[in-house]
């Protein structure tokens, strides 16, 4: 049996539909890979016999039609799927069984892929380093140690150890990019409305975002044109024609103006991201690209801005969990005594912790001071990139301003872990497309990834200029598998 983990989505894809190989052939590749890398603690439910079952059917069908077709894929138990335990990494929903699907899901499944099981996540995606799941922290690839990034932790986990081809994410202020970059793998997060957003469980509304994430800017192109499209069942969805996202990929990118924005270069910023993010400049003078500095002079104040307004609609999202018609479910004296304790035992100290930011911010009295003021500065945030996208077709920032840092470390200092998401909270406050695509190491040998920021709508673009990057830096993951 070949090793599929070693194979590209790409390559998978065109491997079955020539008939080198069979779709169940590629399961149990995975399914086996999967089982030895329990370690890793990537998976929260495990579907493979459906797999399996699923496998068999379509190499007997043989419909490759779909983009995706005879493709297992695992992914982030944020997104419902139907008869499938889905648990957005909480006790609260520990026992959740949807009886639908999210439409991000079935439109993998009409493209032919089917469900090889449900990742780890922080709770309701809230974190920057997979610690806050009641299922425990996953393990990156790169050491025993070390967080995968947060909250697509187990997606990029999963990704990176090849125990799925591909797989799919939410960011919400960064966490399909961030746990990319700490892995060495590419996460996109579209513009905020190409992929619908019903059917996966909200952490802030106005903010999140599916993605894919993948081992490379060709997959990524890939999925992403087999996961987007216009939803009539979810308000903000955007009925805007999906690209030919993978047949249009080009790193013929000569001409194309590349922003560098002053405020990204931020005070104590290790060397080494600094030299990776001078190295991605000259990748991209070196295929034609014109470089030029910018300025988002309103940078400062997105990360305090964006942790006024996530918890704010997070309080809201999250009050629907009482306990009454589904999941986690107390004991209490009285209804009162009910939700306080099925909320009190169901959700962890991190949401809790963001409940109460976002209950105090909309309380009255405090609505003016705080919340209306974030979005105001949300507005003067978005008007910096409008204004810089009337000159650049593109901006490039670093992902992180570290490499992936050791588990417990930052437990206890929720400041400094809210820190990570220095470089892509601006993104998704403005709603505009960013892809993270690893680039080099740092001294200790652990992958940084470089941030390619796009106008509205524009993937292409980002999918282009990332795809000219992945084919100068030769990158290439080099952990040794100490989990088996």
């Amino acid at each position: 049996m070949s090793n599929f983990s070693e194979f590209t989505l790409t390559k998978i894809v065109a491997g079955i539909k020539k008939k080198e190989f069979t779709s169940v052939e590629v399961t149990n590749s995975f399914i086996q890979k999967s089982k030895n890398s329990k370690k890793l603690n990537t998976y929260i439910t495990e579907c493979f016999e459906q797999a399996i079952k699923s496998a068999k059917n379509f190499d007997e069908k043989k419909d490759f039609n779909g983009l995706l077709s005879g493709v297992p894929l695992a992914v982030k138990d944020l997104f419902c799927t139907k008869n499938v335990k889905t648990t957005a990494g909480s006790k609260i929903l520990h026992n959740f069984i949807p009886t639908y699907e999210s439409t991000v899901t079935k439109n993998l499944w009409s493209q032919g892929a089917f469900l090889l099981g449900k990742l780890n996540c922080d709770e309701f995606a809230m974190g920057s380093s997979n610690e806050t799941s009641f299922f425990g922290n996953v393990k990156n690839p790169y050491g025993e140690k070390l967080v995968p990034g947060g909250s697509s932790g187990g997606s990029a986990s999963a990704l990176a150890a090849g125990l799925t081809p591909a797989t799919i994410g939410t960011d919400t202020g960064g966490s399909i990019r961030q746990p990319a970059s700490f892995t060495g793998t590419v996460g996109l997060k579209p513009t905020y409305g190409r992929c619908s957003r019903w059917g996966i469980v909200a952490f802030a509304s106005s903010l999140d975002q599916a993605g894919p994430m993948t081992n490379t800017v060709e997959d990524c192109a890939l999925l992403l044109q087999a996961m987007s499209g216009y939803d009539s069942k979810d308000s903000t969805s955007i009925d805007k024609k999906v690209g030919n996202y993978s047949s249009d990929l080009t790193e013929k990118v000569k001409g194309l103006k590349i922003g560098i924005p002053k405020e990204y270069r931020v005070e104590n910023m290790p060397k080494e991201i600094d030299d990776l993010w001078k190295k991605g400049i000259n990748f991209l003078k070196d295929a034609g690209a014109l470089v030029k500095d910018i300025s988002l002079p309103h940078t400062t104040y997105a990360l305090p801005a964006y942790y006024i307004v996530a918890p704010a609609e997070a309080s809201s999202n999250l009050a629907r969990y009482d306990g009454v018609k589904y999941g986690h479910r107390a004991k209490g004296k009285n209804l009162i005594e009910m939700y306080e304790n099925t909320r009190s035992e169901g959700f962890g100290d991190e949401v809790k912790r963001r409940i109460l930011i976002g209950t105090y911010v909309l309380s009255s009295g405090y609505y003016d001071a705080y919340y209306l003021k974030a979005q105001k500065v949300r507005q003067l945030i978005k008007s910096d990139f409008d204004k810089a996208f009337g000159n650049v077709d593109a901006i490039l920032t670093p992902s992180t301003p570290s490499s992936a840092f050791k588990i417990g470390e930052k437990s206890d200092d929720p400041v400094s872990m809210y820190l990570n998401d220095i470089f892509t909270v601006p993104v998704n406050l403005s709603g505009l497309p960013a892809i993270s695509v690893p680039t080099g190491y740092d001294k200790n040998n652990l992958p940084l990834g470089l941030q390619l920021i796009g106008k509205a709508f524009d993937e292409q673009t980002i999918l282009n200029l990332s795809y000219a990057i992945q084919k100068r830096a030769n990158f290439i993951n080099n952990f040794k598998i100490w989990w088996n």
